[in-house]
């Protein structure tokens, strides 16, 4: 097993890659605490993993509140007494131009898409510190790298979490921490239906759209990105740090 004896902290863990990364965890050997503000999800998730044999706990948590991500890292080390990986995922999609946004559709992609990224990685980093070292793995998007019309809030806040990748990378590559991010395309999740009702569209419809323009001719799924997060946060990925990996079918190759 890939993550034997690993504890590791995930967030947004109750849907899409992030449920997806915290059931392959756990099946990879890690000891895993879930992070959401979706209760009902998340205790679905923790109970799957339970029932596979997995060890792992649920906290409900808003990652935007800095003490709420305190007291989870807190309550996690206390039980468990260590933390090895970060996989910071909770996130959020806001469609719209610069012109359509408000202050208010600012402040809260901004809160979720980078500060909750940024407060785990602050009150983690101390306690993979202690462990001699670790992984964190953020969840970026092909967003970060192009950018989509009427994505501004979110194509914004993607290559923000590529920077805040790469910045982690160099200030906690002395404590043998490194920190990369996933990239994703199309994945077939959450998301992909918020888009499509706000929309107006079918799922489907949407999903067969987006296929046209992937070189692979299709979407991707959840657990092909979980994969990719499991070999960052590896030993396999032991000299790999402040490196975003594309998971687009080829996407951005067009």
């Amino acid at each position: 097993m890939e993550l034997a004896n690993k504890i590791a902290l995930i967030t947004g863990g109750s849907s899409g890659i992030g449920r997806e990364t915290a059931k392959l965890f756990a099946l990879e050997g890690a000891k895993v605490a879930i992070a959401d503000i979706d209760a009902v999800g998340g205790l679905s998730v923790l109970n799957e993993i339970k029932e596979s044999g997995g060890n792992a706990m649920f906290h409900q948590i808003d990652v935007t509140c800095e003490s709420e991500v305190i007291n989870w890292i807190t309550d996690v080390v206390n039980q468990w007494q260590g933390i090895d990986i970060l996989v910071a995922n909770a996130g959020i999609l806001a469609i719209g131009t610069v012109e359509q946004a408000t202050e208010l559709d600012w402040d809260r992609v901004l809160a979720v898409n980078i500060k909750g990224y940024a407060f785990c990685a602050k009150h983690v980093a101390v306690h993979i510190r202690q462990r001699g070292g670790g992984a964190i793995v953020n969840v970026a998007s092909m967003a970060s790298f192009i950018a989509f019309p009427a994505f501004a809030l979110y194509n914004t806040t993607k290559g923000a979490v590529l920077q805040l990748t790469k910045s982690l990378a160099c200030d906690l590559a002395p404590d043998n921490i490194r920190v990369n991010c996933v990239c994703p395309g199309a994945i077939d999740t959450l998301q992909t239906q918020q888009f499509a009702e706000s929309q107006g569209l079918k799922k489907e419809d949407v999903i067969a759209q987006i296929a046209q323009k992937v070189p692979l001719k299709r979407v991707g799924h959840a657990r092909e990105v979980a994969h990719a997060i499991v070999f960052l946060a590896s030993e396999k990925a032991s000299y790999i740090t402040a490196t975003p990996l594309l998971i687009d079918g080829g996407y951005t190759a067009n």
